[in-house]
């Protein structure tokens, strides 16, 4: 998606087949399962599917050219993998135009292999980047706790921590803090669900620069370059592309 541009509800005129959109954008969402690097236009695109315009619709068709010219990309999985469940979480705080609500992203691995990842739009409106960083710490923190049970269903035992990495300072100080109590009543129900995990030792919470933070590329448009050295930490590779 081109970085400048911010989708909103009504910003030129009706699309004139809108079942052709919510039919492609349907495609992209099964697509989805296997392309981590459309998981945020298309959480952008499949918010106007009642009532899609003209600039929706040609958003929605630069996403189908880039498909088109990378008809081998997809995830590599490492028969060398480690299992180490290691997770990223960011968000863009205040990122929606009409209503002013964050986008969460999260990307979890076992190993070097993603095998979770999500790009979601925040239920209420936070108040601060830290608040917008924090809840997606604690939607991070229950996925981090779904694959711990998966594993352990799965008869693979696993022990030790995970690592969730997040780039925001006072995001992990409030984790590690129960001292905040005035800046953070208004989330508490967050922090108790993401404090009470990081003291049970489910995970250790470690900090990360922004360059390096591969949720990015779910809360966000990028830049080309940038975009491209993101997806190569995600480990989607181009199966035509040459070595």
């Amino acid at each position: 998606m081109v970085k400048t541009n911010h989708l909103r509800q009504h910003d030129s005129d009706l699309f004139h087949d809108p079942v052709l959109y919510r039919q492609l954008v349907g495609r992209l969402l099964y697509l989805t399962n296997t392309r981590p690097d459309i998981a945020f236009c298309t959480q952008q695109l499949s918010q106007f599917m009642g009532n899609p315009t003209i600039i929706h619709y040609k958003a929605l068709t630069r996403v189908f050219r880039f498909l088109k010219t990378t008809p081998g990309q997809g995830l590599f999985f490492s028969a060398n993998s480690i299992v180490q469940i290691k997770g990223f979480a960011d968000s863009d705080w205040a990122t929606c135009p009409d209503t002013r609500k964050s986008i969460s992203g999260y990307c979890m691995f076992i190993g070097d292999s993603l095998v979770s990842w999500k790009a979601k739009k925040q239920n209420t409106v936070s108040r601060s980047s830290s608040e917008a960083e924090y809840r997606a710490l604690a939607i991070a923190s229950c996925e981090i706790e779904w694959l711990t049970f998966l594993l352990n269903d799965l008869c693979i035992d696993y022990k030790s921590p995970a690592l969730l990495y997040c780039d925001s300072n006072s995001a992990r100080y409030i984790a590690a803090n129960s001292v905040f109590h005035e800046r953070t009543k208004h989330i508490e129900i967050d922090c108790h669900v993401t404090r009470e995990r990081l003291q049970n030792k489910l995970f250790h919470l470690l900090p990360i620069d922004t360059k390096e933070q591969v949720a990015d590329i779910m809360t966000k448009a990028l830049e080309p370059a940038t975009f491209n050295y993101l997806l190569s930490k995600l480990g989607v590779l181009n199966i035509y592309s040459p070595t």
